[in-house]
């Protein structure tokens, strides 16, 4: 099963025990820190595609756009996970938190990516 969120404030998440201070990504099969994007406030599918390898199965995308809610999603990113026929949730990081909770609890595979900042 994949990590729960046990926490997360300005800055800092913690899954199931391990501390993050940097943005992630969540896979069903593992959990990719210090997240880097060309665009701090920007999420465009490159960034995806550079750390998620497309083998990755997953039923949902759960997007933490940051505490304050400041990282744009591209249209493309959307698109993107449209034509693969995946849910995909958009909201501050808070919200968005118990949301990829809530599908990982209901046994979903989630690809979480989580702006942990503004």
């Amino acid at each position: 099963m994949q990590p729960l969120i046990r926490k997360y404030d300005f800055g800092e998440m913690v899954l199931d025990g391990e501390k993050h201070v940097r943005d992630l990504i969540i896979t069903p099969v593992g959990v990719i820190a210090n997240w880097w994007r060309k665009e701090g406030h920007r999420l465009q599918l490159d960034d995806i595609r550079k750390y998620v390898p497309d083998n990755i199965e997953y039923d949902a995308v759960v997007i933490g756009t940051g505490y304050y809610g400041y990282m744009s999603v591209d249209d493309e990113v959307i698109n993107f996970f449209k034509k693969k026929s995946v849910d995909v949730f958009i909201s501050d990081t808070r919200k968005a938190v118990r949301k990829y909770n809530e599908l990982v609890e209901k046994g979903k595979k989630v690809l979480g990516l989580f702006h942990l900042t503004c």
